[in-house]
């Protein structure tokens, strides 16, 4: 007898248009408008091609402001990404509005797109710990934040009162975990790319350059 198959995992990618003067803007003093929103270009392309090389279940691309934008649909073109829009007034909103679309039919992991060493082989980590019994998996981010999020079900608490875009998300999203009595799993810790000082370590690591 053959052993049941894993279940399916979505992943979710979240990106924001870009737009030169709004994507990246930390790193306009360093790289300038436009080179800010290239750099974008880059870091989402890579984080949807490495969804899609983690095998795990369908991907689907929600777009900020919205889904009209050119490179958008030029990606929805190239690699058969669905493409949906972002929901909500702040970050835990619109996170929770797409995890609350997507769990209903699958676990599903979330992330964003400025964390250029989240590989394949972080994402089915991830997934594994759903697929165990976890009810949530974070990978907590260097800066305080964290660059991915997996729940079996929705779990509306868990992005309540978080001050998002400071340090101190994750340590409030741990707090919340606890008093919702969640199990969640922390496979990593990663760093990403949000600061000029940032840019030279993503030089050193030739991440983008290896697609």
């Amino acid at each position: 007898m053959r052993p049941a198959s894993p279940e399916s995992v979505h992943i979710a990618v979240f990106a924001k248009a870009p737009i030169a003067g709004t994507a990246k803007t930390r790193l306009i003093p360093a790289l300038g408008p436009a080179g800010a929103a290239r750099l974008h270009r880059q870091l989402v392309r890579h984080a949807v091609a490495t969804a899609h090389t983690a095998r795990l279940g369908p991907v689907s691309l929600w777009c900020a402001p919205d889904a009209t934008h050119r490179f958008f649909r030029a990606l929805a073109a190239t690699t058969g990404i669905p493409l949906h829009v972002q929901h909500g007034a702040h970050l835990g909103e619109r996170m929770h509005h797409a995890l609350r679309a997507l769990t209903t039919t699958a676990p599903t992991l979330l992330i964003g797109t400025d964390c250029p060493m989240l590989d394949a082989g972080m994402l089915q980590a991830c997934a594994s710990a759903l697929q165990r019994g976890d009810d949530a998996v974070f990978l907590p981010a260097e800066d305080g934040g964290y660059a991915l999020v997996g729940l079996r079900q929705p779990q509306p608490d868990v992005f309540r009162d978080i001050d998002w875009g400071s340090g101190a998300v994750m340590a409030q999203t741990r707090d919340r975990l606890r008093e919702c009595a969640l199990r969640w799993a922390e496979p990593a810790t990663v760093w990403d790319v949000d600061r000029p000082q940032d840019l030279d370590r993503l030089q050193r690591s030739a991440l983008l350059t290896a697609r």
